[in-house]
């Protein structure tokens, strides 16, 4: 971290984690930067904090329409391009928000040749991956498949500009990895965005991007600063959260971002008028996305917004996260993905909402029962983007 002198420096914070000890300085965003994130401890031996979003949906409830704005705030970060525009949004907990900013950008520029794809740790189909690695992630091994389609492809293969989206930015290890194996793919692309809604990477080391990658990089954040952790005598017993097979089917759909997508997602808007006539004036909805499957999840609580429910919008997650901090309540599960690997979702407690709706990619299985059981939950099973249909809890 910088000296105490250093005058880009609005504010420190010191944090006692279980795990260790948090400091982070702020250079941008101070105004709103508790409204955007707090400060939770991972079970996790190569990290052991977590910058806990409350605008993304996954750790932290959030209502659609504060996520769309987030959306919106960050594709207006990406600067103006010639040529077609490749987003990448990282997995696992940042797809819902890749997927968010590329529609808003979308909005913004239409008609303008784009392509999104987001990284997965499934294989769907028998195409080409290309891997990379997230390695201070609980679960490091990440995928990105290439586009069946050949419109879809040709969009990779011409791009000249990356957009590349995750909810933080510490070190940048994992942007280069991914614009280096996308640069073995397409020689041709020609500078880096990087989308995120807190940057600590440093003002140095984000001054530092372009000189690191070879060509001109920018940086979108509505948070920028600094952090330094130092590890506790905290021992971490969390179990393994990734058990990667590419012989294994694990359910996961090709219909929503993996394979890649040149347009928005429609909403499920018969389904959202459907419920609404089954809610109750003034009953609290949550609709739930599952591990990878987000932003459907999110564009039918946005549906349902509009119709006037008090919905808010969260995700299941395999990260494992201390009870303490920006979490206050834990509930463990099965992962629906048959990895055999643990769930999590947090701060959501049985009986908390008076609907909670559990909208997934993957076929009914006994861990979806086990998570509607603990949660008094609906299951939506969604077959394509607007083709839903609920599955029995017993």
């Amino acid at each position: 971290m910088n000296a105490t002198s250093d005058p880009l420096v609005l504010s420190r914070r010191s944090v006692m984690l279980p795990t260790g000890q948090l400091e982070v300085a702020l250079d941008q965003g101070l105004e709103e930067a508790d409204a955007l994130l707090g400060f939770a401890a991972r079970a996790n031996a190569k990290r052991g904090f977590l910058f806990l979003s409350k605008v993304l949906g996954k750790h932290w409830p959030v209502t659609p329409s504060n996520m769309i704005a987030i959306h919106d705030r960050l594709a207006a970060t990406v600067p103006a391009v010639d040529g077609p525009v490749v987003f990448i949004a990282m997995a696992e907990t940042a797809i819902g928000l890749g997927q968010g900013v590329f529609e808003a950008w979308l909005r913004a520029h239409p008609g303008h040749p784009a392509l999104f794809v987001h990284t997965t740790r499934y294989r769907v189909g028998t195409g080409p991956l290309i891997e990379f690695e997230e390695a201070h992630s609980h679960a490091p091994r990440q995928f990105l498949h290439m586009p069946e389609d050949p419109a879809l492809h040709a969009l990779l293969l011409k791009a000249r500009t990356l957009v590349l989206v995750d909810d933080e930015a510490s070190t940048g290890n994992t942007f280069l990895n991914l614009t280096e194996a996308c640069r073995r793919l397409n020689p041709g692309i020609e500078r880096v965005h990087l989308a995120t809604i807190t940057n600590f990477m440093g003002a140095a080391a984000t001054a530092g991007l372009s000189g690191r990658f070879g060509l001109p990089v920018s940086m979108g954040a509505l948070v920028s600063g600094e952090y330094r952790f130092t590890p506790g005598e905290y021992t971490v017993t969390a179990g393994e959260a990734q058990r990667f097979d590419p012989d294994t089917d694990r359910g996961a759909s090709t219909r929503f971002g993996r394979l890649g997508l040149s347009g928005a997602l429609p909403a499920a808007e018969a389904l959202a008028a459907q419920l609404c006539g089954e809610f109750a004036p003034g009953a609290t909805v949550l609709v739930l996305g599952t591990g990878e499957f987000m932003h459907a999840a999110m564009l039918l609580g946005a549906a349902l917004e509009r119709r006037g429910v008090a919905v808010m919008v969260q995700s299941t997650t395999r990260s494992p996260i201390l009870t303490w901090g920006a979490v206050g309540h834990a509930l463990r599960f099965p992962d629906n993905y048959g990895e055999g690997v643990a769930n999590f979702i947090y701060n959501v407690a049985p009986g908390q909402y008076d609907h909670v709706l559990v909208c997934h990619e993957t076929a009914p299985n006994a861990a979806l029962r086990e998570l509607a059981g603990l949660l008094g939950a609906r299951l939506l099973h969604f077959l394509t983007e607007d083709q839903v249909e609920e599955v029995p809890v017993r």
